[in-house]
């Protein structure tokens, strides 16, 4: 097997398949109702929400990366206040999600093991490092999900 198809295995297992740690984005976040996500637990914590918007964008930014794009990340690194919290934008949000894991599926169908080695000119880290790094990233914030969810109950 291909390194390229190991790595989309991995980063799809981690979205709704059947990862090592047995906790996926999808499942995790199914009965999550807009006004929980919306809910802040801690005045110093961020919302399930305003962490699945952080995901999307950062899935976005390393993506278009990927693609040669230079990319600045903005300075509230993607986390932002919600400012519809209707049942309707939760959907999107997850919408949003579920869109970025297409592209990135489509994106690896297309990559060549040899791409991994290419460099980010930006900060001098290869496509390997950086599609690793939003699997990490991912999986960080899928954590924190957890645990905000078990606040919530």
């Amino acid at each position: 097997m291909s390194e390229r198809k190991r790595i989309l295995n991995l980063y799809q297992s981690i979205y709704n398949g059947n990862p090592w740690l047995e906790v996926t984005l999808v499942n995790t976040l199914k009965d999550i109702t807009a006004e929980q996500a919306y809910r802040k637990t801690n005045p110093k914590l961020n919302t399930i929400w305003e962490i699945v918007n952080h995901l999307i964008q950062w899935r976005r930014n390393i993506l278009r990366r990927m693609q040669g794009e230079t990319i600045t990340t903005p300075e509230h690194n993607y986390f932002v206040p919600i400012l519809d919290p209707s049942e309707a934008a939760w959907e999107q949000s997850l919408q949003s999600l579920a869109k970025t894991q297409e592209l990135w599926n489509s994106y690896f169908e297309k990559l060549e093991d040899s791409d991994l080695e290419k460099i980010y000119t930006n900060n001098g880290h290869s496509y390997y490092e950086h599609i690793h790094g939003i699997i990490q990233h991912d999986i960080y914030h899928l954590g924190q999900i957890v645990i905000l969810k078990k606040l919530l109950a």
